[in-house]
């Protein structure tokens, strides 16, 4: 037993020390990303009719690091900033399959030709949706565009700095939890379960590649916790395509984004996204699998391979005690701070009302800090503290107005249970 227990733990490394460059390299170009990229910037190119804004949501949303509930609240403000329905779906369905950490991190385990395509993949995806919901469910009319709420950091010191602070801190505490447990299922897999085990279970072909969507739309999954296990499906005998279609279905897709899309909009454009993920896994999946033989023979060097449980030197042990040490940290920032709508978190406010929300939907710091913004630009509010752990927020201000605020907060999908105060 003990000995199973080692070599579980000794595969999870391997894994951790293969990955842990490339994925502390992608925290720090996502945090560089999420200052020297405006969201006021894209949402004044969203608008409109056309194929034009579409394509710019799909590629847009790319490189950025946001999971599938930590976009949901972009894709919410991008809509009520004047996004149209279909540019707003292309942004929902692109983003969350990848990220510049979870490309860095599918180059290492998964090879550069699969690392390549997994974006193409998401551009088709967000294309084939917003076009979709273009022609079925058309605007009616442009969204008159709203002031964005919260201050950016002035100055490159400053931006710097915050950069630093979410690619560091933010960012890992939000994708830890999955990321971790993505490594510790994968050092499972290869620790219990020989190679090519799945070979004659589920190998290729159609069938693997539907079976792999299948099982990825309701999951809730990260794009870069979901990569060690496609790794792990490839290295038991799946195909690339069946590992793809999970790696598409799974960050897009889970039963409260799906829930929330429906909400931002509306039932026709949810079918659509839905519908679109399906389509793309399957035929994203199909492709890679055509054209993987045919890139190994045409170009060698951008063909590559699954890494999974393969050793590792000196120096990848070295970034993944780096990696271990950025989540820890990440993780006890996380326990020890609330978010504050104004920095304002002491109990001696001066505030002459309090009012409690309690929020269910709330998954990273994403959606504490569109419920932060949102409750914040209501009258009369003083301060704030939004507790994503508890899924509470707790309002202090004059004339403060219960329905308000709730309002405020179910505009970006999420659910308000009730209200205390």
């Amino acid at each position: 037993m003990w000995e199973l227990l080692q070599n579980i733990a000794w595969q999870t490394w391997l894994i951790t020390a293969q990955m842990a460059p490339y994925l502390l390299l992608g925290f720090l170009v996502a945090g560089l990303l999420s200052v020297f990229i405006s969201a006021v910037w894209m949402e004044r190119h969203l608008g409109g009719h056309g194929p034009g804004p579409v394509f710019k949501a799909a590629l847009l949303g790319i490189p950025l690091p946001l999971c599938s509930c930590g976009v949901l609240p972009v894709g919410a403000s991008l809509r009520s900033h004047g996004a149209s329905r279909a540019a707003t779906t292309a942004f929902l369905l692109s983003t969350p399959q990848t990220g510049v950490d979870s490309v860095l991190v599918t180059w290492t385990l998964l090879g550069p030709f699969f690392a390549v395509f997994r974006p193409v993949a998401a551009l088709i995806t967000g294309l084939l949706g917003g076009l979709t919901v273009q022609a079925l469910d058309p605007d009616e009319h442009r969204l008159a565009p709203q002031q964005p709420a919260g201050p950016r950091p002035q100055g490159l010191g400053a931006r710097l700095r915050s950069a630093l602070s979410y690619g560091l801190e933010t960012l890992p505490g939000d994708i830890g939890r999955a990321l971790v447990m993505g490594l510790i299922l994968a050092g499972l897999l290869g620790a219990l379960v020989p190679a090519d085990f799945l070979q004659n279970y589920l190998g290729q072909g159609p069938a693997a590649i539907l079976v792999m969507m299948l099982v990825g739309i309701p999951l809730y999954v990260c794009a870069t916790g979901s990569v060690p296990i496609a790794a792990s499906f490839i290295y038991l005998g799946a195909s690339p395509g069946a590992a793809l279609a999970f790696l598409i279905a799974g960050p897009a897709t889970n039963a409260a984004a799906l829930t929330t899309v429906n909400r931002i909009l509306g039932r026709r454009a949810a079918a659509a996204y839905l519908g679109t993920v399906a389509v793309s896994a399957f035929g994203c999946g199909l492709a890679l699998d055509w054209l993987l033989p045919r890139a190994s023979l045409a170009l060698p060097f951008l063909a590559g391979s699954p890494q999974a449980h393969h050793a590792v030197g000196w120096p990848g042990h070295l970034w993944a005690v780096l990696l271990v040490a950025v989540l820890a940290w990440s993780w006890y920032r996380r326990g020890h701070q609330e978010s504050c709508c104004d920095g304002a978190c002491d109990a001696g406010s001066s505030a002459s009302g309090r009012l409690e929300l309690k929020i269910t939907g709330m998954r990273c710091s994403h959606c504490a800090a569109s419920v932060e913004n949102a409750l914040r630009a209501l009258p009369g509010v003083e301060s704030c503290r939004v507790m994503l752990d508890e899924g509470r927020a707790v309002v202090e201000g004059r004339d403060l107005d219960a329905a308000l605020a709730a309002q405020a907060v179910e505009k970006l999908g999420y659910t308000v249970g009730g209200s205390a105060g």
